[in-house]
């Protein structure tokens, strides 16, 4: 947000310099946008928060370490007194506006929750295994964050969600078993993130889901999970082109973004390459399909996102270093690879290029009429 700010001032700046604007205008642009920077992040938010991430991982660690000297019934006690008083006092500083320290012990209080499971599972060798305990915890974090309308546990049981998938299964053969039930509680989370106003819970949940997708080609039908990742990336990237504002009102994500279709088109990517890495023509034609889907992605959303730009410039390293190290066939079929993506990029270039040229001379002819 301070680069936003940085940079709007030197549109300000530039404004003036031009005769745009005067200075007294100039002046109150200033003072509002520094304003909104401000207000857009909160240091005290940030630190509270991290106080409860390190004050939570001190509950988790004092309690696996299971110090026999405090009898039980007191380490039990202890843990539901951390609890009463994180909820009930999360809900005090949530009625008088201290938003910030609310969620912080909120925080708290689901991780004395987890602590609290784990603790009697050990003392009294209930059965059941780690991923039960965590399905338990995640399912108290989506309750408690329905209940308490907390954005912070909402954003923590998406973490727990994929907790649960990585304790739960066998990564290898991730198709084995009801691993689909993530995917039920990713769609809870999403639904709560709305009472909720977490944004980040969606972004969060979005990842998540392009993870599970990824673990089950992994594990089976690589090929058919590439397409659908592949189409379906495409789909979300040009409903979002096309009409932005349909689907910002269904996503609330602020604003339109288009990393995420960005990043599952890649994935897609990759798990097809994985399956054609020796034959030479289909990872070709792979190959141009991604150098495409990165050029057009910084062609459309390029100006508007920086993030955009960056995992497009990071997943054309990749793409490189891929093709590179994979080495197609032989190495004269991989020098060919990079010489048919250089011209196609290269004629991309030049097109874009003209297009551009003509907008610009476009926009200057209108100027000056």
């Amino acid at each position: 947000m301070a680069g936003h700010a940085a940079r709007v001032g030197r549109d300000i700046d530039r404004w003036v310099e031009r005769g745009l604007i005067d200075e007294a205008t100039a002046g109150a642009l200033r003072r509002d946008v520094e304003r909104s920077d401000r207000s857009a992040i909160s240091l005290g938010r940030v630190l509270s928060v991290m106080a409860a991430v390190l004050v939570a991982a001190a509950i988790l660690i004092i309690v696996a370490a299971n110090i026999e000297q405090v009898p039980r019934i007191a380490r039990v006690a202890g843990l539901f007194a951390i609890i009463a008083a994180s909820y009930i006092g999360g809900a005090v500083f949530k009625l008088r506006d201290r938003a910030g320290f609310a969620e912080a012990l909120y925080l708290v209080g689901l991780a004395a929750f987890g602590a609290s499971i784990a603790l009697i599972g050990q003392m009294y060798h209930m059965s059941g295994d780690e991923s039960e305990a965590i399905f338990i915890w995640c399912a108290a974090g989506i309750i408690a964050a329905l209940l308490l309308r907390s954005p912070i546990l909402t954003n923590a049981s998406v973490l727990l969600s994929t907790a649960w998938l990585l304790t739960a299964f066998d990564l290898d053969h991730i198709n084995q078993g009801p691993s689909f039930v993530f995917l039920l509680m990713l769609a809870a989370i999403w639904i709560v993130s709305y009472w909720t106003k977490s944004s980040a819970a969606r972004h969060l949940v979005i990842l998540a889901a392009m993870f599970y997708a990824l673990l089950y080609g992994i594990s089976d039908s690589a090929v058919l999970v590439g397409i659908v990742l592949i189409v379906l990336s495409a789909a979300v990237f040009l409903a979002a082109w096309f009409a932005p504002d349909a689907v910002e009102r269904f996503a609330q994500l602020g604003g339109p973004q288009p990393v995420h279709p960005l990043i599952g088109f890649l994935l897609g990517i990759g798990l097809l390459q994985a399956q054609f890495a020796d034959d030479f023509w289909p990872m070709l034609c792979l190959s141009l399909i991604a150098f495409a889907g990165i050029v057009a992605a910084l062609v459309l959303r390029g100006r508007q996102s920086r993030l955009m730009r960056w995992v497009a410039y990071l997943a054309f390293t990749l793409e490189l270093a891929v093709l590179y190290f994979s080495t197609i066939g032989t190495m004269v079929e991989t020098g060919a690879l990079f010489l048919f993506s250089g011209f196609a990029l290269a004629i991309a270039a030049f097109a874009i290029s003209r297009i551009e040229r003509s907008i610009a001379a476009r926009d200057a002819d209108g100027r000056q009429a």
